[in-house]
């Protein structure tokens, strides 16, 4: 299922300022093959966690800035190491998303000492599409990739065909999927006691992605005692990410800094 760590490259960018004019960052990595950009907080700011974000798409395409790069001063601002995968496209081959976060974990754990945060504390988050991504990482772990907590927005959990989002399921399992294979890969089936805790921030009013997904997830995560937490927002649809727009920008930020120093 891993694709090779050895095509990555690395690239080290000392003293860089984010392009949308946030200067919280000391130092951008960017990381080809796949590519993966990572935002480290300056010196002496460090919280010791790191997180890999996967923005959403639909398993067709990336939401790379607003679920993606626009989050990299907020993360970095609390002390966390932010890193962006621009994962490949399933097109009905699972392993490759999956081989790609498992080799992004790789490289993040085998720089965790020089990047500032611990190898054992990198989390794992993502957006619609990219919270299926996320959420079957965590409940699917390898040797490489052992998320330490989850960060899900509006995620697809559920590949059952009454809940999930038609164009995620078809495009991570292909044309009419085994029904067992169907079930390994809804993640509210998957969950066991060392799934890592979860926070899940969603609009009740989503009809994209049903709310239903993350209740599942939450039932699940709370059935095998597992911390988990669910914001559920009046109103803003879906794929709000990181937008001033939204109605309730400033109570998310505000719940996930908090949720973030919770442990």
């Amino acid at each position: 299922m891993t694709r090779s760590v050895k095509s990555l490259c690395l690239s080290l960018i000392l003293g860089a300022v984010c392009s949308f004019g946030v200067a919280a960052q000391s130092r951008v990595i960017e990381i080809s093959s796949p590519k993966m950009t990572v935002f480290l907080p300056p010196k002496g700011l460090e919280s010791g966690k790191a997180v890999v974000a996967l923005p959403g798409g639909g398993y067709s395409h990336l939401a790379v800035d607003h679920e993606g790069r626009h989050w990299a001063p907020f993360f970095n601002e609390a002390g966390v190491a932010y890193a962006v995968l621009e994962y490949s496209m399933p097109n009905g081959d699972r392993n490759r998303p999956m081989g790609d976060v498992d080799a992004a974990f790789k490289v993040m754990a085998d720089s965790a000492a020089n990047w500032g945060f611990k190898a054992d504390n990198i989390g794992i988050m993502g957006s619609s599409a990219g919270g299926h991504l996320a959420a079957t990482m965590a409940t699917h772990p390898t040797d490489n990739c052992k998320p330490a907590f989850q960060i899900l927005f509006y995620p697809v959990v559920s590949l059952d065909p009454s809940i999930t989002h038609k164009g995620t399921r078809k495009g991570f399992l292909g044309d009419n999927p085994a029904e067992d294979v169907e079930k390994n890969y809804s993640s509210e089936l998957q969950v066991k006691p060392e799934t890592p805790r979860a926070i899940m921030l969603l609009s009740s009013d989503d009809k994209t992605v049903p709310p239903a997904n993350s209740i599942r997830y939450y039932t699940a995560l709370i059935d095998n005692n597992v911390p988990a937490t669910m914001m559920v927002y009046p109103t803003g649809g879906h794929g709000w990410g990181y937008r001033d727009s939204f109605k309730y920008h400033d109570q998310v930020l505000g719940e996930l800094r908090a949720w973030l120093k919770s442990f």
